[in-house]
């Protein structure tokens, strides 16, 4: 296990990181672990152990997921994970539970195998980024304990608020596309967490990612989203528009956005690129 680093958020899993650490101590002998201060802190750490460290793992949520993958994209080292989130939709993706006997296996076993990611503007998103309405909602969202019942509240109180955002293409080919929008979301993997499929066809491997346009719908239809997106049914249809593509360039009249969960100020205009097979992740 000498090549094995483990990260902790602390401020994740509703800040109770320690028995996981306490159990982490009694299956490792003398484990090298970091317990995140700060993304500048991790960072260091990363960098201090990068050269004999094999496999860095993260403990948290897509936030801290991202952070960490951000200081191994394009290198051989190996990301796993330990879901300590409130959604977990990446460590979902990739098969991670909060089994640390499961994890200790894999890491055992070794064996890995390389995703995409994406960027926005030069920033790093893993699973899934956007922005309108669910960027909205994760900035209120933060203002909260946090947890899914929070979620689903400020959802519905930000819906029935919220103005469509304005989108507009560079390209021609998409320019039939150019209007107002409830969100738009860049997917790289399904879902945003606890299983909501926001993009049921998305293939992290592909080389693509999957843009979904969703036009704010009437309150009669807001059951059937629910119902498609929590049983992987989502599809295109007179609100719902999927695009898959490798780059894209566009303007979109906020600044407000989500990167894999957090919080993020982007200004027009936004590119989107795809980095194939960039991440070595534990299988």
């Amino acid at each position: 296990m000498e090549k094995v680093a483990f990260i902790i958020n602390p401020f994740s899993a509703k800040k109770n990181y320690q028995p996981f650490l306490n159990e982490l101590k009694i299956k490792i002998d003398s484990p090298l672990y970091y317990v995140s201060e700060s993304i500048a802190g991790t960072d260091e750490f990363i960098k201090t152990h990068f050269d004999h460290v094999d496999i860095f793992v993260a403990i948290g949520g897509d936030g801290t997921i991202s952070t960490v993958a951000q200081n191994l994209i394009l290198t051989d080292k190996v990301l796993a994970i330990f879901p300590a989130g409130s959604g977990n939709g990446f460590s979902n993706e990739t098969r991670f539970s909060k089994n640390l006997d499961q994890l200790l296996e894999k890491i055992k076993s070794g064996k890995s195998r390389k995703i995409d990611t994406f960027t926005v503007n030069g920033r790093l998103s893993i699973n899934v980024s956007g922005t309108g309405f669910d960027g909205k909602v994760v900035k209120e969202f933060e203002k909260t304990s946090r947890g899914f019942k929070n979620y689903i509240k400020v959802s519905l109180k930000t819906f029935f608020n919220y103005k469509p955002i304005k989108v507009k293409f560079f390209d021609e080919k998409y320019k039939q596309y150019n209007g107002k929008y409830l969100m738009l979301n860049i997917a790289n993997t399904r879902q945003f967490g606890n299983n909501a499929y926001i993009a049921p066809k998305a293939s992290k491997s592909d080389g693509l990612v999957d843009m979904v346009l969703v036009k704010k719908f009437p309150l009669t239809y807001s059951a059937l989203f629910a119902f498609r997106m929590f049983t992987k049914r989502l599809k295109d249809d007179e609100y719902v528009t999927y695009l898959p593509v490798s780059e894209i360039s566009f303007k979109v009249n906020t600044k407000n956005w989500h990167l894999d969960g957090e919080f993020n100020k982007i200004k027009s205009p936004i590119h989107v690129k795809v980095q194939p097979s960039s991440l070595n992740i534990l299988i």
